[in-house]
């Protein structure tokens, strides 16, 4: 069976999709939903601040994701992110990275699956502060020394 609709000929499946693609665009405010959609129980990454984690989803929010920290994959940025590479600011921030277990909620749109292999967590978290201290030493600015004294001071805390 086929219709007629604007001038078009279609089927009867393609008018029921798109009815429900045109539907699930107005119950969310204008916005469709993402070609990846997660269940409680997968792993991800996810974008938290400014560090970059991967971990499990154990609830979905209506524009969130809470998802339990296994690994870091980047180590959030140091100072004041609303004038980055600035050092004369009133606080510069000292960023821990997300703890082990931990439960984030993560806007739905920073959330990726992920398929690789899942480090151990204190073995994850050496790496990502070992790449950012690579690359702030090969910077060599005011603001990359006072990350380093940061990240040095973070260091004792995380392994002691």
């Amino acid at each position: 069976m086929f219709w007629l609709i604007r001038g078009h000929y279609i089927t009867k499946s393609n008018y029921l999709a798109n009815f429900i693609h045109l539907h699930k665009k107005i119950y969310l405010g204008g916005r469709t939903l993402s070609d990846q959609e997660f269940a409680i129980g997968d792993i991800v990454t996810g974008i938290y601040k400014t560090g970059k984690y991967i971990g499990e989803i154990t609830a979905i929010k209506e524009e969130h994701y809470l998802v339990k920290i296994k690994s870091v994959l980047r180590h959030p940025l140091q100072g004041d992110i609303h004038t980055p590479k600035q050092v004369d600011v009133p606080i510069f921030h000292e960023r821990r990275a997300l703890a082990c277990n931990e439960q984030a909620n993560i806007p739905q749109k920073m959330v990726h699956r992920y398929e690789g292999k899942i480090k151990d967590y204190h073995e994850s978290l050496g790496e990502a502060l070992s790449s950012m201290k690579k690359d702030l030493e090969a910077e060599n600015s005011e603001w990359s020394k006072r990350c380093l004294q940061n990240i040095a001071s973070l260091e004792k805390d995380y392994f002691g």
